[in-house]
Formats: structure tokens, sequence, C-alpha cells
């Protein structure tokens, strides 16, 4: 494995190399997943989609992550680290164009999953790297990978909303022209990983954990569920907080986007300051603590009304460390094979997390129907919303119980790390 201490220079090169593409590809990724905000109100509109509509696009989306998480290791092994890593990047940037010549809500669908595509192989690539290359303080680590996400995620909405209302050669980008100028991003982190030599593979002398065994096993489950509740109450505030805002409160899409990238920054914050926090008081209860509070906030603030909207922002410095924190106690629970660890961990999160972005939609669906039975047609969207949102925040609650009978599981065995 990679080390600073006892290392050639050649190696130390390399391996910062190495912690550049990790670093730089989370920017990438968190680009590409929440620019999504600012703009699927455009895009809503300019297709005429419902809300229902929209979660299914969105669902649709998460089995295009789901497939690529199927097959990224199956590349890995056949083609290597570094062909992956960098096809990756090459799908994020085609699907860039894609979205740009959409010609409607079908087309847009199918180029959005090419885009999920990439982003399910990246994040599944940028995991396996990570879990061979930080072997010390692997909780600090792995969540400062992750604050490079948070970091990207917490600018791009501002970006796009940014870039939405610019122009160039004459015309305005609108949310295409944002897409294709964001997305092809993804150019960059493809330097340092052509330069890197990638780590295929842990050494022969540690037991593989045969995938079967290790579904037998009740922890990871246990994992497995922890992340889809967090995840998703994660990815389901980056897509429909924008909305939310708009069409609840009426606040413009300058505010809107801005509240979300407030919300991003908190998540960036949390990951950078909460990291270290997660390797002294254990993974297991950080992951309880930090998910019970941001589904408090979530709920709290649909709960205040618009007075407590900064509840929404503040939510993301509990939900940050989740998925990292998961990551970095699959990687110290299982170090002889954390690839199939992490592979069917996110594999079976992907599963999760199509159908509950379906169940967010549906549940905002439900209720705009029931309110439109009591107030007539022109009742508006806000019940739907409200209540989609209080789903959201549950879904954080159910990861931080979830969380508390894994501790208890694993303090009983005496098991914790």
């Amino acid at each position: 494995m990679f080390s600073l201490e006892n290392s050639s220079s050649k190696t130390r090169k390399n391996y910062v190399l190495l912690v550049i593409v990790v670093f730089a590809g989370f920017l990438v990724f968190g680009i590409s997943e929440n620019i999504k905000g600012p703009a699927l109100p455009r895009i809503q509109s300019e297709f005429g989609m419902t809300e229902v509509d929209l979660g299914m696009v969105l669902a649709l989306n998460s089995i295009g992550y789901l497939l690529a998480s199927f097959y990224t290791g199956f590349m890995v092994k056949k083609w290597g680290m570094k062909i992956t890593i960098q096809l990756a990047f090459a799908i994020m940037c085609v699907s860039g164009v894609l979205i740009y010549v959409s010609l409607n809500a079908f087309h847009f669908a199918g180029s959005y999953f090419v885009m999920y595509l990439g982003n399910g192989m990246l994040e599944i690539g940028l995991g396996i790297i990570a879990g061979r290359i930080f072997t010390k303080n692997t909780g600090t680590m792995m969540n400062l990978s992750h604050f490079f996400y948070g970091l990207s995620s917490s600018l791009a909405p501002i970006a796009a909303a940014y870039l939405m209302g610019q122009s160039l050669f004459g015309i305005t980008l609108g949310w295409r022209g944002m897409y294709l100028v964001m997305l092809s991003l993804s150019v960059l982190p493809m330097i340092p990983a052509f330069m890197a030599r990638f780590p295929e593979g842990a050494p022969d002398t540690h037991e593989k954990v045969p995938v079967k065994r290790f579904m037998q096993d009740p922890v990871a489950w246990m994992v497995v569920f922890i992340l889809i509740f967090g995840v998703l109450s994660e990815l389901s505030i980056g897509g429909w907080l924008v909305n939310f805002l708009e069409k609840v409160y009426s606040w413009d899409p300058a505010a809107a986007s801005g509240l979300l990238s407030a919300f991003f920054l908190t998540f960036t914050l949390g990951r950078l300051f909460l990291g270290p926090l997660t390797d002294k008081i254990g993974f297991v209860k950080s992951l309880f603590i930090f998910s019970g509070f941001s589904g408090l906030c979530s709920i709290l603030g649909v709960i205040i009304g618009e007075p407590g909207a900064f509840l929404f922002a503040l939510a993301g410095a509990g939900i940050s460390p989740v998925y990292p924190t998961a990551m970095a106690f699959l990687s110290r629970r299982y170090p002889k094979d954390s690839d199939t660890a992490i592979s069917f961990s996110v594999v079976s999160m992907g599963i999760g997390t199509v159908i509950g972005n379906f169940l967010v939609g549906a549940v905002i669906g439900l209720f705009n129907n029931i309110s439109v039975k009591i107030n007539g047609p022109d009742a508006g969207v806000s019940l739907g919303l409200q209540a989609g949102y209080i789903f959201i925040g549950a879904c954080a609650l159910v990861c931080s119980v979830l969380a508390i009978s894994l501790y208890k599981r694993l303090k009983k065995h005496n098991e914790l790390i």
C-alpha cells in the first residue's frame, strides 16, 4: 500500500497524483450531482413535467447509477482502475453534450441516465482507490475526500444559477448550456489520472471475502440500510430544496439556489471538521448522532415554516459524514477485501435509492392530489412538497435509528470500531 512515511520519492509522487485524482474526482462528482437544483424547475417547465414525472426521472437516474455499480467492479478487474476511471470522466463529458441537444423529456431522461452511468462508475472507482491508499486515519481521510464533494456541491447551485443567465456568442446558455459547460470540467481530472500508477488489487497475502459470505453478515446489511436512508435524504435535499422554496415560499431562483448552496456549505464544513471526530468517538456512534441531527433539522424546518428555512441548510452538517463514515467502517471491518464490501454496499444502496427517489415523488404527488380534493384545482403543490420534505427528513431519522441498532449489536459482540 502507499505510505508517505516509508516510500521512495517516486512512490510519494504517485501517491500525491492519486490523492489529486480522488479529490478532483469528488469535486467533479459534486458538480454533476448538484447543479440540478436550480435547473430542475426550468426543465420541468419546458418539458411540462409533473412532480411525479420528475421523481420518475430521478429514479431512472438511480437505475443508471445502479447499473454502473454492477459492471464497474468487473471493468476494474478486466481493464484496470486507470482505464475505468478515465472512461468514467469521459462518459460524464459526453453526457453534457447529450443533455445540451435534448429535444424532449424522453431525450433529456436518457441523457441524464448516461450522466449517472458515469457518476456510478466514478463513485465506485474513487471509493476503491481511497480504500486502498488511505490506510491510516481512515475516517479522517475518507471524510476529507468527500469534503471536496461538499465543496463543489456548495458552489454548484450558485454557479449553475449564474451560468444559466449568461450568454455566449450571443446565445443565452440556459440550463442546457450550463450542463454542457459544467460537465466539461470532467476533462481536468483525466490529466493526473493519466499520469498516475494505480494500485491494482490488494496484496496476495490477504484472504478474499466471497460475496456470498459477505451477504450472510447481518452487520453488512445494517450498513447497507444505513447508507440507503442516509444517502437518500442527502440526495433528495439536493434535488428538491430549490423546488420547495420556490413553490412553497415563493422565493426567487437566486435566493432558493443560495439556500441550497448554504446547505452544501454546512455539508462541506461538516465533512472537514466532523471527519476527525468520527475517528475519535467511533464510526457507528457518529452515524446515529449526525444523521439524527439532520433529520430533526429537516422536519422542524417544515413545521416552523419560512422562518425555519435556515434549518434546511443546517441539516447539511449532520447528513454529510454519513456516507464517508460508513465507507470508512467498511474499510476497517473488512480490511482483507474492502473492494467487495464497498462494491456490494454501493450496489445495494443504489437499489434502495431507486425505490426511494420514486417514493419521494410519489409522496409529493399523493398529497398534491389530497390537497386538490380538499381545496379545489387551484390548490397548488405546497402540501405535497411539505409532505415530501418531511419524508426526506424521516429517512435521516430512520438512518439514525438503524445506526443505534448497529451500535448495540457491535457493542454486545465487542466489535466496535
